[in-house]
């Protein structure tokens, strides 16, 4: 049986489509988080104690705020050098916009940030959803 060219791109049409929404649906259903990350570079008169207490304070930033999901960071060792002076990663997850949205001028975020501003010299933020 011949099948004609038209019908055959059809048929190939529908199958291609069926499987994009099928896999559009999966990832859909999936859950998504929003990642804050923040890069700090201190500022070269910041105390080793008063680095100390910073990367604390954001440390408890999660038991004050209920948005934040999940709350991790770490100190630069990548050999590659391209890190831009910055020394500390902090990764703050959420769940929603809107939690990142309350986050942002919530007050002990806000103490925070006031306390840091002295101290810091450089920061770098980059928001973005999981995959």
């Amino acid at each position: 049986m011949k099948i004609s060219k038209t019908i055959y791109c059809l048929i190939l049409s529908v199958v291609f489509v069926g499987l994009v929404n099928s896999e559009m649906q999966a990832e859909e259903k999936e859950p998504r988080v929003l990642r804050h990350v923040v890069l700090f570079t201190f500022a070269d008169a910041a105390t080793e104690k008063q680095v100390d207490e910073i990367v604390h304070e954001f440390g408890q930033l999660p038991k004050k705020i209920k948005q934040i999901q999940d709350y991790e960071w770490g100190l630069n060792n990548s050999p590659e050098g391209l890190n831009k002076t910055h020394t500390h990663c902090f990764i703050v997850t959420f769940k929603s916009e809107k939690d990142r949205d309350a986050y942002l001028p919530h007050p002990a975020h806000q103490a925070f940030v006031a306390k840091l501003k002295p101290i810091l010299k450089d920061v770098t933020v980059v928001d973005f959803w999981a995959k």
